[in-house]
């Protein structure tokens, strides 16, 4: 009999919910646990026994509750070094470029008029993303300079966490993206994210629509995966017109709702199984 699994959560989404029930069907015990009532000696025996999987929505609980879990010799997934990795879109990029993996050309600057110049540097029409961040939000596309500068002295009155202003083309694409969840060594399913918006995210409205996971992709999102040391992480990509596939993301508290509706794939178990060590 497996030792169970502990579901990490600091907000009960629907994924959360599917691998409670996965967990009766499949006959691993799984805990939930609220990160938000854990207080964590470092050192110390662990509050949570068992294998974790990290779910909290929050990047910055996530890390710090992941970094004590470990530090009381807890297993996580995914680890501290992933999580920190994945969650950052600057040091998600960095990694894929060292690991010969595609992405969007980018940029970073730290003041306004660093940043003005790095996106002509890129050219119009360019897209603003703060560094951790998901869902869409905050991310702006600009066409020209007054756009520009319009978006980056609105972020400059904001937290500092805010003024590493970073920069990405404007992808050449289809009206679509792809999104891939890896479950160890297996992309277990993808959905093209199809939107008549230059957004695609679902949660802002983009359909949800059965991608093949062709070898292509499989080898793209393993080497991402393994890029920043990942074990259950969703890929997001984008087919540019001249390029590919390209990466523009990875995450690793992906939610999976919409490709399990559309693929009938049933990844709460396959995470499951995975997290409990049964294959």
């Amino acid at each position: 009999m497996s030792a169970g699994v502990a579901v990490l959560h600091d907000a009960v989404r629907w994924e959360e919910k599917a691998l409670l029930e996965a967990g009766k069907r499949s006959g691993i015990p799984v805990r939930m646990v609220d990160c938000r009532e854990l207080a964590i000696a470092p050192g110390t025996e662990p509050p949570v026994s068992g294998t974790i999987l990290q779910r909290c929505v929050s990047y910055y609980r996530s890390i710090h509750s992941t970094a004590a879990l470990e530090g009381a010799g807890a297993r996580v997934i995914n680890t501290l070094e992933a999580a920190l990795l994945a969650g950052n879109k600057l040091f998600t990029h960095v990694l894929l470029r060292r690991a010969g993996v595609r992405t969007p050309r980018a940029a970073v600057a730290f003041s306004a008029e660093a940043a003005v110049r790095a996106i002509e540097g890129i050219g119009y029409p360019a897209v603003l993303k703060p560094t951790v961040g998901s869902w869409g939000r905050m991310v702006s596309r600009v066409n020209d300079r007054d756009a520009a500068e319009g978006v980056i002295e609105g972020r400059e009155s904001m937290h500092p966490s805010y003024h590493a202003h970073y920069v990405e083309e404007f992808v050449r694409r289809p009206p679509r993206d792809i999104r891939a969840i890896v479950v160890g060594d297996e992309v277990v399913a993808a959905i093209y994210r199809a939107s008549e918006n230059w957004k695609t995210n679902t949660a802002l409205g983009g359909r949800a629509e059965p991608c093949e996971v062709t070898g292509e992709l499989e080898d793209v999102c393993i080497r991402a995966r393994d890029a920043v040391r990942g074990q259950i992480v969703g890929v997001d990509l984008m087919e540019d017109e001249e390029r590919g596939l390209v990466v523009h993301e990875v995450n690793g508290t992906t939610e999976y709702k919409n490709t399990v509706r559309v693929c009938g794939v049933d990844i709460p178990t396959k995470m499951l199984r995975y997290a409990a060590g049964l294959g």
